[in-house]
């Protein structure tokens, strides 16, 4: 491609509504523009990296014999009511009447359109397994739209499913997927972590979280020193080894005007955060249907700690999706905010302890009085916990679950995400096929998903300098993803012969199917080397009258400052 004929559309200030390093890049360096909130066009440069991590991701999937289709976007309201899904999925799921007053929505997955299609095509075991992907656009109403591409309304988005006759086909496919996703990544040359995840509203007993590491990711995610354990932290396992020392403290009310934090408390008392404990008072999962469970739950959890929704809405004592108690019920049951004890006996509230907080011993609570604490708590003497459980998020230096090294906790990108279904949508959908013995058997489904849109943007998150976008210089550069691999860039002359000799370098490169970009715009030098490097071309090879007077090209890497002088075999031999 020559730049004289191509929107290179780069800009020299940053945006001033970009608020990652990434969203600024990609709209400096003319990969993609605003159109509304959350929502961008691809520009001729963005597109074309967009469509080079497309040709990997389908590699990897005919690689495990992926079929390839292409599903609308648009979706009738009918599947997502027999799935269940059209009053659980929330706002996020655009539904829309078409002229003709039948409901539709924008789809953000598609498990009820694949399985409509499996239902009618799909008669019999000996089918399966079978595997299906798009790569293709998605729409969530996302109520907050940030960060450029990486959490858009409209993205671009590979989404594979796979249908099984029984568990084992459906694990074994989820490891094929496992394994083409890691290569995928490896392949785009990330420094990214596989991590066990919550299944979350998608659904399903299993799943992995693929994570580019980057400080601006969205998600913490907790892995082992020694070992490859790891897992979002929201999934991540907190393991406590300490025991209980016996009471040594008589329990005494201390004054604490106006202090409900344990942060204050400690600092007021001149005492470490970690003997101090909070208690949180949650919803229960009392309903005229159970109406043996708690109305209010406690949580109480060491000081320094946070709680983990996730973990202690799966607790059968309390209300899914977790919801804290208002500050009129916290009152009708005799609580006082910010002052609430462990001590709840007579208040008929069952406590929830975590494991951490649960082997303290002479520790500080609230005493359930305004403005008052009570120091020297300890269990079984001043107070009894129903029910010891797990509920807080891990922090830095916790033992690790698998038993081998210390947990580390670093910020993730979310890039990709498979889950083993089983059969939370054939079964709404009464996907069945005939089995071995003739009778119908309800498929067991995998879904697996990347976002593609998502990777540009988490790519250049971790690879970027002061001058723009660094493209990883990956092992194969068939696999760079680049919009160019290589500039070629002519010096003015007197005569017109580094113009002409460039021209021929550029053609010659091309027709060895090098992805090549001839910058013969009609500008300065460093105008051109500036936008090079903003767009992070990963080789440039400047052609002057000077170095051409000694049969030499200039050759540079992008992110080194070196420079070399090549003979033409040199540069051919290097491409």
């Amino acid at each position: 491609m020559k730049a004289s004929q191509f929107t290179l559309a780069t800009l020299r200030n940053t945006p001033s509504d970009a608020d990652i390093i990434s969203a600024q890049l990609m709209i400096k360096a003319g990969l993609i523009r605003k159109l509304a909130s959350g929502l961008y066009v691809w520009m001729p440069t963005g597109l074309r990296v967009l469509k080079r991590v497309e040709k990997i991701v389908r590699e990897e999937m005919e690689r495990i014999d992926a079929q390839e289709l292409l599903m609308p976007v648009t979706q009738p309201a009918e599947l997502w009511q027999e799935s269940g899904r059209w009053e659980d999925y929330g706002a996020e799921l655009l539904r829309f009447k078409d002229r003709h007053s039948r409901d539709f929505v924008l789809g953000p997955t598609h498990e009820e359109v694949i399985t409509d299609i499996a239902r009618s095509e799909l008669k019999s075991y000996k089918q399966l397994p079978a595997t299906y992907y798009q790569i293709q656009t998605k729409f969530r109403d996302e109520i907050r739209p940030r960060f450029g591409v990486m959490r858009a309304r409209e993205f671009t988005m590979k989404d594979a499913y796979s249908f099984h006759i029984d568990k084992d086909s459906l694990a074994k496919t989820y490891q094929d997927f496992y394994e083409a996703y890691s290569r995928i990544f490896t392949r785009l040359g990330l420094d990214f972590r596989a991590v066990q995840a919550d299944t979350g509203s998608i659904g399903g007993f299993a799943s992995h979280e693929f994570h580019v590491l980057a400080d601006s990711g969205e998600d913490d995610i907790a892995f082992s020193s020694e070992s490859d354990y790891s897992a979002n932290v929201e999934l991540a396992e907190a393991v406590c080894h300490d025991t209980r020392q016996p009471p040594s403290e008589p329990r005494t009310d201390v004054d604490t005007p106006n202090m409900p934090t344990c942060e204050e408390v400690a600092e007021h008392l001149g005492m470490d955060l970690t003997r101090t404990v909070k208690t949180l008072i949650v919803k229960g999962s009392y309903s005229e249907y159970t109406p043996d469970m708690p109305k209010l739950v406690a949580l109480v959890l060491r000081g320094d700690h946070t709680l983990n929704e996730l973990k202690a809405e799966k607790l059968p004592q309390i209300k899914a999706p977790l919801e804290m108690a208002s500050e009129d019920e916290m009152k009708e049951a005799g609580l006082v905010k910010g002052y609430i004890s462990v001590d709840l006996a007579k208040y008929d509230i069952p406590v929830i302890a975590d494991r951490s907080a649960s082997v303290m011993a002479d520790f500080v609570s609230g005493a359930n009085i305004a403005d008052k604490h009570t120091k020297g708590m300890n269990w079984e003497r001043d107070a009894v916990y129903a029910d010891v459980a797990d509920i807080r998020n891990v922090v830095d230096g916790d033992p690790s679950p698998d038993g081998k090294g210390v947990l580390q906790i670093k910020r993730g990108i979310e890039v990709g995400h498979i889950f083993q279904l089983g059969d939370k949508y054939s079964h709404a959908l009464n996907c069945t096929v005939l089995g071995k013995e003739g009778k119908p058997v309800t498929l067991m489904m995998g879904c697996y998903g990347i976002g593609v849109s998502r990777i540009i943007s988490a790519s250049l998150e971790q690879n970027h300098d002061d001058k723009g976008c660094l493209w990883v210089d990956t092992p194969d550069p068939v696999d760079n993803i680049a919009p160019f691999y290589v500039a070629v860039v002519p010096m003015k002359s007197k005569d017109g012969s580094a113009e002409a000799k460039a021209d021929e370098l550029y053609s010659t490169l091309k027709a060895k199917g090098v992805n090549v970009l001839l910058d013969d715009r009609d500008e300065r030098a460093g105008v051109k080397f500036a936008d090079l490097e903003l767009i992070g071309i990963p080789h440039r090879i400047v052609v002057s009258e000077r170095n051409l007077a000694e049969g030499k090209y200039e050759y540079a890497k992008r992110g080194c400052d070196d420079k070399e002088l090549l003979g033409l075999d040199e540069v051919l031999a290097k491409f």
